[in-house]
């Protein structure tokens, strides 16, 4: 039953893309159709136009070229030039081209009868012409001028024949000229109207279609804000299209029925557990209190500082130089680490405080760490957060040269890049992987990916308080060439002028 049902629906489901899409094809061939028929026989109208007065345009050609042979046969008879010969040549031959092309069959129609006498009187315009110029070339002065007579009254026949003709056929032109006009401004008319009834048609179809689709969606809008209100007891929308919309909104219902249900359900386990809940609290509370003492019992300062104290008075009256020594720089590292990690300190002591640590740790594995400064001096008395350098340093050794299996050691750098100064750290360890580097600069390393022997101090609490003391994000930078190719971490403050930003 349950499966019928849901093959009626998918059978019902029309898509709004597919209603969309069909809308469009409909009306896109409509449109394509009507500018097709309009295209094609503004076309053939168009042929027919430029068709109609092609005749006249032959008739004037015919007379141009009938006078051309006139004038040229006067030049050469008055001149009896070279040039003029060549001329009435070449103007005999395109006019008797053109003659040929003339109609010499036997017709009822007046026009086509007048063609034909026009080309029989142009043969024999022709061949006197052809006379006139023997004559003239064998000095034959009586013939030539006879026959020039004749050649003149033929010409001046000829002549009135094409205009008659022209005139004829310019009359029967203009009126099929105006009968074609006539029939392309109805078409034109015929054509608008069918595309305004298109463009109606076109607009009817999408004012129902988007109807079907706003009036649910208006309707599920309505209680989607009352749920916003956070009134959940409302009446589920009503839909009964099938669309993406009638989906949504049936989604729409259950997920209001669930929240009502939701909503019923932790209203009845809130009751009973708040009391744990109270509960709970309470003895966190008290065991975070017993933890705090417990460390504050652990690292009293004043017990620890009169411990190493002791212990360093102990060394110099027993003359124990190194001893003494060593105990003063744990104390002296101690003292900085408590007492500067949240204030500003120079550039100068951070680089003290990483020397007492280095020292600290040759003593404890016997001179394994070789650190090397390359710091200008001018630098040094810019003011940063406390505590920023040996967190970083520490790390260098526990996670990038403690366990490698060749000479381990770390770089500590200061110099000025433009409107920067750069510290650099840079070990020769077993590097560090380009993900490790995005979760630390992404403040998303998890202390599962760190090891015990840390201070506390993260890269990621450093940053943050750079970035603060700062106030800007680009305020260090980690680079690792690959696998045992060490690691640099590089520290950017912003180079200002000493009275502005330096003790």
């Amino acid at each position: 039953m349950l499966q019928n049902r849901t093959t009626r629906r998918k059978e019902r489901y029309i898509s709004i893309q597919t209603k969309l899409v069909l809308v469009f094809f409909v009306t896109t061939a409509i449109i394509f159709a009507v500018n097709m028929y309009m295209y094609i026989n503004f076309n053939r109208m168009i042929k027919r136009i430029d068709g109609i007065y092609v005749s006249n345009a032959n008739f004037n050609e015919l007379q141009n070229g009938l006078n051309q042979v006139q004038v040229n046969m006067t030049e050469y008879l008055s001149t009896k030039s070279s040039d003029s010969m060549e001329e009435y040549f070449r103007s005999e031959e395109r006019y008797s081209a053109m003659v040929r092309d003339l109609n010499d069959a036997v017709v009822e129609d007046e026009s086509m009868i007048m063609e034909k006498n026009i080309k029989g009187m142009s043969e024999s315009y022709l061949e006197l012409a052809g006379s006139i110029i023997e004559a003239k070339r064998g000095r034959n002065v009586e013939r030539y001028k006879v026959l020039y007579e004749q050649a003149s009254q033929l010409y001046s026949c000829i002549n009135t024949y094409i205009y008659s003709l022209n005139n004829r056929q310019f009359q029967n032109n203009s009126k099929s000229y105006s009968a074609l006009f006539s029939s392309m401004k109805y078409m034109e008319v015929i054509n608008m109207a069918i595309l305004c009834m298109v463009a109606l048609l076109n607009v009817l179809l999408t004012i129902v279609l988007t109807r079907g689709i706003t009036r649910p969606l208006k309707q599920l809008a309505e209680a989607a804000n009352q749920v916003a209100e956070g009134n959940l007891e409302i009446e589920p929308a009503e839909t009964e299209s099938w669309d993406e919309v009638g989906v949504v909104t049936r989604a729409f219902n259950q997920m209001v029925l669930s929240l009502q249900g939701y909503i019923r359900r932790l209203k009845e386990s809130m009751e009973s557990e708040s009391a744990m809940k109270e509960k709970e609290l309470l003895m966190e509370a008290h065991l975070k209190d017993a933890q705090l003492k417990y460390l504050q019992a652990q690292i009293n300062p004043h017990f620890l500082f009169n411990t190493l104290n002791a212990g360093a008075q102990l060394a110099m009256m027993e003359e124990a130089e190194k001893t003494y020594r060593y105990i003063q720089n744990v104390a002296d590292f101690f003292r900085y680490n408590i007492k500067e990690s949240r204030e500003s300190v120079t550039l100068r002591q951070e680089i003290e405080i990483v020397d007492n640590y280095i020292y600290i740790l040759n003593v404890r594995f016997s001179g394994e760490i070789h650190f090397r400064k390359h710091v200008d001096e001018d630098l040094t008395d810019v003011l940063v957060p406390g505590m920023i350098l040996q967190p970083i340093v520490e790390n260098s050794i526990n996670y990038g040269i403690r366990n490698i299996d060749w000479e381990g050691y770390i770089d500590l750098s200061v110099y000025r890049e433009g409107d920067h100064i750069c510290i650099s750290i840079r070990d020769n360890g077993i590097g560090m992987s380009s993900e490790k580097i995005q979760k630390i600069m992404n403040s998303r390393l998890k202390e599962t990916d760190l090891e015990q022997s840390s201070n506390g101090i993260g890269l990621d609490n450093v940053i943050g308080r750079l970035r603060l003391f700062f106030g800007m994000e680009e305020v260090m930078e980690i680079t690792s060439a690959g696998e045992n190719m060490g690691t640099e971490v590089a520290i950017f403050i912003p180079y200002e002028e000493k009275e502005n930003f330096y003790v």
